[in-house]
């Protein structure tokens, strides 16, 4: 509308006495969801037991599902990723250079027909990357899968068995089929990690409790500081005893 207005084809405005509803908190994250240390190390083997091993269809998904819990990935972010972003060293942290997703937006509204979208990172100028550091039990991850897989003939880490860019639906159905193996039966039936997208809520609030600075964080989740504050201040503000501690010691009284 702005821009109509400065071409000229508009005077003023027609939507500026429009109310919007304004925001609830609708969007913050369900603590419920959340795995911590020794679910989440169980979902990832899990993920390996899923189909034959001829197969592989779960095994070769491990590091997919690893690179949303130990760097908030976002799976579209994880199906565009090459080798030629990955510093994989020996020991130590490593770091993975995202620059491109791969959504699926259907062959209708893609320029190139095909089902999958690229497109630069989220929240990011055209053109721009994120650097992600990642830590060694995910490098090791890394490593072992390509060891195993190799990679895609443009370079992706994670194509399908075809190796073909990997589908929403593929890596959804895996992950349905780990979670039973992996919990028990009252959490199967709960939030708990019921969507990948969970694991990335999982390692931001990991990283905003590790003590991080809430900017630091926003970088490296490819967020903004506002958008942290709101969606994750549930997670981080959960101990109420601990809490009082603090304004204890705050005011002097021990």
């Amino acid at each position: 509308m702005e821009y109509a207005i400065q071409e000229g084809y508009l005077e003023r405005n027609p939507l500026a006495g429009v109310k919007r509803p304004t925001s609830n908190g609708g969007d913050a994250v369900d603590p419920r969801v959340l795995v911590n240390e020794l679910q989440g190390r169980q979902l990832l083997t899990a993920v390996s037991y899923v189909g034959s091993v001829h197969r592989n269809r779960g095994r070769r998904l491990v590091a997919f599902f690893g690179c949303i819990l130990y760097a908030a990935m976002r799976p579209a972010e994880v199906v565009g990723l090459r080798l030629s972003d990955c510093h994989l060293p020996e020991k130590g942290w490593g770091t993975l250079t995202l620059w491109e997703t791969r959504p699926i937006s259907g062959k209708k509204w893609t320029d190139s027909g095909e089902r999958h979208d690229t497109r630069g990172l989220k929240s990011r100028e055209p053109g721009t990357d994120r650097p992600v550091p990642i830590p060694p039990v995910l490098v090791a991850m890394l490593r072992a899968h390509l060891k195993e897989f190799g990679t895609a003939k443009d370079g992706r880490l994670f194509p399908n068995e075809r190796g073909d860019l990997l589908g929403t639906s593929s890596y959804w159905r895996v992950w349905q089929e780990a979670r039973p193996l992996a919990l028990p039966p009252d959490k199967v039936a709960s939030p708990l990690a019921r969507k990948p997208y969970h694991l990335r809520a999982t390692c931001i609030t990991n990283w905003l409790r590790a003590g991080l600075p809430v900017a630091e964080v926003a970088r490296r989740a490819g967020n903004s500081p506002e958008v942290i504050h709101r969606r994750y201040a549930g997670c981080i503000d959960d101990s109420e005893e601990e809490n009082n501690k603090k304004i204890e010691a705050a005011m002097g009284w021990r």
